[in-house]
């Protein structure tokens, strides 16, 4: 499996971006969207949501990325992306998993990062789910040769990481890690001591038209309406936006860097009309950025496309590397992903 991942890419990210409302840290990813997603695109590499990670998701996620690393390491420009957008928060996520012997460059196939709301407090936390080919014998071994003592939740065994983390088996490819709070909240979805996913339709239909693709993220209503409102900017001000983003239900990221760079975002609404007042009032944030923008700025939004198609809210952004990685160095991205 090594062999697929160049040595020098240890430092990889395991994420790029999160956009769940009312999380200081993840102020830089709305703004990221106003970049590229009109500037229109809010990256993160995916692979496809196993059983064992689907079940420990709670029923109150606001959303789901997924990291596939083998994506990544054939693709230079979403290295250089990455390297502009990293959120350190999560990047902790992944030294943790360091601190306990696993190597994400040769043990990991994929991530997969979920935010929810707790029930009680409606607090956000963040768990992650390694998935790839772990040795779980040699991993007990390692901690036992450390003196590390697990401590037993429900039917699993949680090892500490560090910094108030914990790890644990899901099976023999998955391991469900973070903060213990959110880590045994996940493990009581899972065991059925609290609701999972499966009973949330809305984001469970969303996750099954998304991860289909390489790379895909999820976001629950809240989410996506914070996410239009960034990305309308000064359009926002021209209706009554507060009133229109009740009616923004969801929505679904893909990217591709197989061929350039490729992103296709659909937003869910209630119905056909509010699909198309979305769609109307993208197009007037586009040409109020385009008067504004000038070289590769300006080139990007050329490559943006608006439509709707029933309930839907579709947005189309297609470039070649070169042109791409050209936006990256702007002065105007260098700004807002700072």
């Amino acid at each position: 499996m090594s062999a697929r991942r160049a040595t020098n890419q240890s430092r990889r990210a395991n994420i790029l971006v999160n956009i769940a409302p009312n999380e200081a840290p993840m102020k830089r990813s709305a703004l990221l969207i106003v970049i590229l997603v009109v500037l229109v695109a809010v990256p993160g590499w995916g692979a496809a949501l196993g059983t064992a990670a689907g079940s420990v998701i709670p029923s109150d996620v606001q959303q789901i990325i997924t990291v596939d690393y083998r994506q990544l390491a054939a693709s230079p420009t979403a290295l250089a992306l990455k390297a502009k957008v990293l959120p350190d928060n999560l990047k902790n996520l992944e030294t943790a998993l360091r601190g306990v012997g696993i190597d994400p460059d040769k043990d990991v196939d994929s991530l997969i990062f979920a935010s929810y709301r707790t029930q009680d407090k409606g607090i956000v936390r963040i768990i992650g789910i390694a998935q790839g080919q772990f040795n779980r014998a040699k991993f007990v071994k390692n901690m036992r040769a450390k003196k590390i003592k697990p401590t037993k939740y429900h039917t699993s065994f949680l090892y500490p990481m560090g910094s108030g983390m914990e790890v644990t088996f899901l099976d023999e490819s998955s391991m469900l890690f973070g903060e213990e709070a959110a880590v045994q909240a996940s493990l009581d979805a899972r065991d059925g001591q609290a609701e999972s996913m499966a009973s949330n339709s809305r984001m469970s239909d969303l996750v099954r038209s998304a991860d289909a693709g390489a790379v895909w993220s999820v976001l629950d209503a809240a989410g996506t309406q914070n996410m239009m409102r960034s990305t309308l900017g000064e359009a926002a001000a021209l209706a009554d936006f507060d009133t229109v983003k009740k009616r923004l239900l969801g929505s679904t990221y893909t990217m591709d860097f197989t061929h350039g760079v490729k992103f296709d975002l659909s937003v869910l609404t209630s119905d056909s009309m509010t699909a198309a007042t979305m769609s109307s009032l993208l197009r007037a944030g586009m040409l109020f950025k385009k008067m504004n923008a000038a070289g590769a700025e300006k080139q990007a939004l050329e490559n943006v496309t608006v439509d709707n198609d029933n309930e839907h809210l579709l947005v189309h952004f297609k470039t070649d590397d070169d042109k791409f990685q050209s936006l990256l160095q702007s002065p105007l991205f260098t700004a807002i992903a700072r």
